[in-house]
């Protein structure tokens, strides 16, 4: 009998455009770890000095983006989570509602994080840039290094045990690389200390709905390294 929240996860991935096969006799499972269980948890970040740093951001004018944003937005999502999504820059709607990946592009990410059981309630979502660059243009390398010292600050706050970098333009600032995200993608990363996954920009996977089902295999993968880190944190478990 296939359980409830395999018909969930089922119902997800069919949002996402994979196609599933699930043999008759042994249904595929997604095995999401329990971290958060037997006084194992990771202590939360101290939320005085995590909402101060909000507030420096808000009030940021270290670039020239402050003069044309409506808001900075800051991030979203639980400032002890396990996960921690890392995009570009805000777009137009981001800066009206002043959260990250909003709009289509934000229900597709919903859509990915519920596949691996995740909710932009449990994961802290982020940008390299905290301001939109007018246009939607690409970031450019002045205003990301202006805007480093906050989302490093945030990483250490947060304390991920994994994070996803997506899209080109995160990959390449957090990996300090030009590869294209082809070649990123499929790989365990190191980010100080931290396991990294590069995958998709969720508006690329709209326009190339083709490369979805690579996207599940980068969701795949952070699911395993994400479970390496996880043994490694259990009382009697080893890191395998």
């Amino acid at each position: 009998m296939v359980s409830q929240s395999e018909n969930r996860r089922r119902a997800y991935l069919d949002a996402l455009g994979i196609d599933l096969f699930v043999p008759r006799d042994e249904p595929e499972q997604v095995e999401v770890p329990e971290t958060r269980q037997g006084g194992q948890d990771k202590p939360p970040g101290p939320a005085p000095s995590f909402e101060a740093l909000r507030e420096r951001v808000s009030t940021c004018t270290r670039c020239p983006l402050h003069s044309t944003r409506t808001q900075a937005v800051f991030g979203v999502g639980s400032p002890a989570a396990d996960w921690m999504i890392v995009g570009e820059a805000p777009g137009a709607e981001e800066d009206r509602r002043g959260e990250p990946f909003v709009g289509r592009a934000g229900k597709l990410l919903d859509e990915m994080l519920r596949a691996i059981q995740e909710s932009r309630n449990s994961v802290f979502i982020a940008n390299i840039l905290k301001c939109r660059p007018p246009g939607n243009r690409d970031p450019a390398k002045e205003e990301a290094a202006e805007c480093r010292e906050y989302l490093d600050a945030q990483i250490a706050h947060v304390a991920p045990r994994l994070i996803l970098a997506v899209g080109r333009i995160a990959a390449h600032e957090l990996l300090d690389s030009d590869a294209p995200v082809g070649r990123l993608r499929g790989k365990e990363h190191d980010y100080r200390g931290i396991p990294l996954v590069v995958t998709y920009h969720p508006a690329y996977l709209l326009r190339s709905p083709s490369q979805k089902a690579k996207a599940w295999d980068d969701l795949r993968l952070a699911l395993h390294c994400f479970r390496g880190v996880a043994a490694c944190l259990l009382p009697s478990g080893t890191c395998p």
